[in-house]
């Protein structure tokens, strides 16, 4: 296999008012659960899909203990306002080399398509099991900054204090050497769980922004359940609180615990 290797599912693809937005595996697997949900309710049309060795070597099992290469796939979802060309996928780069090759091609790709305007959707930790509607911001154009809170995304000085790791800040800062706007759009998470109530908050801005209307009931129902296992943290949580401080006579016998 090549390093990287694309099939085209369909050619001479046309779109109107091309829009690109990244939701691949990440904090809280947010944008991954946005993206993949607005393919799935937007009746979305796979184009092609992607291979490399960057990915890790593994393969994925279906309910039919079917094998599938890891890989990402890019689709095309219509709207009144704007055709979205969406990428999701099972894993990002196991590389520092991989992201920035794998992001070339999103970008080239994106071109390829006519898009001016690139979405990329992630978490933003907060090591805290609670839960925020807030949706945080960074942008790679200043002047995006205004029109964006007008769809309720907020703006923070400094923030993320530890930048935006992977694809979904890397294709910031590479399409702003490219003349793309762009803007990564992080819904508040723990960052220790799959985070479906993270995703739906995120899934209203984009709502807001495209001027659609989407079924959230399956981002609901996973997000009662996972409301079930955070109790139970929290249960977990206070207990270890309320307990007897052990750790001062056991300090010097657990210190060579890495």
């Amino acid at each position: 296999m090549q390093e990287i290797e694309v099939i085209r599912i369909k050619e001479d693809v046309q779109l109107k008012n091309p829009v690109f937005i990244v939701g691949l595996p990440g904090v809280g697997h947010v944008g991954k659960l946005v993206a993949e949900h607005l393919v799935e309710e937007l009746d979305a049309e796979k184009i092609l899909e992607i291979y490399s060795h960057h990915f890790p070597p593994q393969v994925l099992v279906d309910e039919n203990s079917e094998v599938h290469l890891v890989n990402n796939e890019m689709y095309v979802c219509r709207t009144e306002k704007h055709d979205i060309l969406a990428l999701i996928g099972d894993h990002q780069s196991s590389s520092t080399e991989g992201h920035y090759k794998l992001c070339t091609l999103y970008l080239d790709i994106a071109q390829e398509f006519g898009v001016q305007r690139i979405y990329t959707l992630g978490g933003f930790p907060t090591g805290q099991l609670t839960y925020s509607e807030e949706v945080l911001g960074a942008v790679n154009n200043i002047k995006l900054v205004e029109e964006l809170k007008e769809y309720g995304i907020n703006f923070k000085e400094n923030e993320p204090g530890g930048g935006i790791v992977g694809a979904s800040g890397l294709l910031l800062g590479m399409s702003k050497l490219k003349n793309i706007d762009a803007a990564c759009l992080m819904g508040l998470t723990s960052g220790y769980l799959v985070d479906p109530k993270s995703a739906q908050s995120l899934l209203k801005v984009i709502c807001k922004i495209f001027e659609i209307d989407i079924d959230v009931g399956p981002l609901e129902e996973r997000a009662k359940e996972m409301e079930k296992i955070v109790a139970r943290l929290k249960e977990v949580e206070q207990q270890q609180k309320e307990m007897p401080d052990m750790s001062t006579a056991r300090d010097e016998d657990l210190r060579y615990i890495g």
